[in-house]
């Protein structure tokens, strides 16, 4: 917001009159775009959003008499430039991978590169893909789901997972073994002074 020079205004909860145009212009898209329209996929229903925003907005609009399309110019030229440095829409967060190498985005969860466990990742989203970087390195990139509570997982990282954990549990075992076989020498070792008492040569009177 700083960046492009904006504020954040917030809301008051329950309270329409505040929102009011914003909410009958959704009112207005219920009643004048969905009716009739049936989509497979965000993507679809955003292709067709927008050719239908191309043939309203060529329409005059009564309380303002005139058609949008032909406002745009005066509303580009009233408006302040964009900032030189490069702007990052979308939503952002900085978190600690968990031992379940998942992220969570909206209610929903996920999978990223378990090899980066532990570690802290930059987990990225807008409307369309999710992604997950260590280091600046991706190590995660999804489509962005819009449903609620679902699970998305790659199975690279399944298969990455299972990897590390033979390796994890090859490790456990041959150290296990190393215990053990260290515990076996020690029960080998003779006490020197047993072969000195059994001698006799210990005892003050057997040594010349």
């Amino acid at each position: 917001m700083g960046t492009l020079a904006t504020k954040l205004v917030l809301l008051p909860p329950r309270d329409p009159k505040s929102k009011g145009v914003v909410e009958r212009r959704n009112g207005w898209f219920e009643t004048s775009f969905m009716p009739g329209h049936a989509s497979e996929s965000p993507a679809d229903f955003n292709t067709q959003f927008g050719d239908w925003l191309a043939r309203a907005n060529a329409r005059v609009v009564r309380t303002i008499k005139a058609a949008p399309n032909d406002l745009l110019d005066s509303d580009r030229a009233a408006m302040l430039p964009l900032p030189p440095i490069p702007l990052h829409p979308g939503w952002r967060n900085k978190i600690r991978l968990g031992h379940d190498y998942y992220v969570r985005l909206d209610t929903n969860d996920y999978s990223v590169d378990p090899s980066v466990i532990g570690r802290m990742v930059d987990v990225a989203a807008d409307l369309e893909r999710v992604r997950v970087r260590a280091d600046g390195r991706l190590v995660a990139e999804h489509v962005r789901v819009w449903a609620r509570g679902t699970t998305v997982t790659d199975p690279a990282h399944v298969d990455t997972a299972a990897w590390l954990r033979r390796q994890f549990q090859h490790a456990q075992q041959s150290r296990a073994v190393g215990s053990h076989a260290d515990d076996l020498a020690c029960d080998l070792v003779r006490d020197l002074a047993d072969y000195d008492r059994a001698f006799g040569l210990d005892d003050e009177q057997g040594v010349n």
